[in-house]
């Protein structure tokens, strides 16, 4: 075997393709970091209304302020939120298509056996979006109740009377019911909805006598005296509502239940596309609009790393399961 030695030309042309190499390198990493170039969607597992939607749709306001871009509110309810977060775990990758679930979806692994995606293994963790507590809050029309001794007397002497409505049979709402019905022995009729959204509608329309939601869906309904709020949960009063009490003032110091939400990317999107995401996120939870928006609610902000929020999921999912067990929480 021979070997030719290169000439200057041969050399020359060696230099010219890796040069032509690194341009295409170069676009590429250049059209990767210009994202996004058009709208992007995020799918919210529940109906309007909810308390995913009270935060997404004034994210997505900022969002399309600092980016040029819509971020659009695919709403998708049903089963619990487990159809939309079926629907986004097969979306594609491309930093186009956005998750926003909740605690709900940590719970869902111990309510629905033959789910068709993972939260952990089909989903990237990208930031945890805002934090809530649980409120007790009845339709001041059905329940005559001045305050939480009140009531807690009338449903021991009368049980089954009243009902909740709830997002859906394994969601936050469901599981804060049945927690507080096993701490207070208590028995309370449980009805599930399609969402939050429309069993608060019901709850201030009077189909229902009362619900275990988030402080972000609730609030403004709280605010305007549509329907009242007995207790929250935990063992602090929560800024936004000062005049509501606590659990733990109230004798159930083991009854904390907060609902919180996250953001989720489909697994594969590109990592420096995650990143892009992460910041405009942060950007967005620092404008004094968003600060408004959260505090109005009795939300926060969460300050997790990606990987730290992941940590939480898997936590939660942990915890949540062993809620289930205990209570016997079943789909109605």
């Amino acid at each position: 075997m021979t070997f030719k030695l290169a000439t200057k030309a041969d050399r020359r042309d060696v230099l010219r393709t890796a040069a032509a190499g690194l341009a295409m390198l170069s676009l590429g990493s250049y059209a990767q970091s210009a994202w996004p170039t058009k709208p992007v969607t995020v799918i919210v597992p529940f109906p309007a209304g909810g308390g995913t939607d009270a935060f997404a749709r004034p994210l997505s306001g900022q969002f399309a302020k600092l980016t040029g871009k819509q971020l659009i509110i695919d709403n998708r309810g049903g089963a619990g939120g487990t159809l939309g977060a079926s629907i986004a775990a097969k979306a594609a990758p491309d930093g186009y298509n956005l998750f926003m679930g909740a605690v709900h979806h940590t719970i869902a692994p111990s309510m629905y056996p033959k789910l068709d995606y993972d939260l952990e293994k089909d989903f990237v963790p990208l930031a945890l979006i805002a934090n809530v507590p649980q409120v007790l809050v009845v339709n001041p029309k059905r329940v005559d109740a001045q305050n939480f001794k009140t009531f807690i007397e009338f449903v021991r002497k009368n049980p089954g009377k009243l009902n909740y409505g709830s997002a859906g049979a394994g969601t936050s709402h469901h599981l804060a019911g049945e927690l507080f019905k096993q701490q207070t022995h208590t028995f309370i009729t449980h009805i599930p909805y399609r969402g939050a959204g429309p069993a608060l509608q019901d709850l201030i329309s009077g189909n229902v006598d009362m619900m275990f939601d988030g402080l972000g869906s609730s609030a403004a309904h709280i605010k305007g005296g549509r329907i009242k709020a007995l207790m929250v949960s935990g063992g602090k009063r929560n800024p936004a509502f000062p005049d509501v009490p606590c659990a733990a003032e109230l004798g159930l110091p083991d009854y904390t239940v907060t609902t919180w939400y996250g953001m989720w990317a489909p697994k594969g999107t590109p990592v420096d596309i995650q990143t892009r995401i992460v910041e405009e996120l942060r950007k967005a939870a620092a404008t004094e609009e968003l600060k408004a928006v959260w505090a109005s609610n009795g939300a926060e902000f969460g300050t997790l790393t990606p990987q730290q929020f992941g940590s939480f999921v898997s936590s939660e999912i942990k915890r949540w399961a062993a809620v289930v067990k205990v209570s016997g929480a079943k789909l109605d």
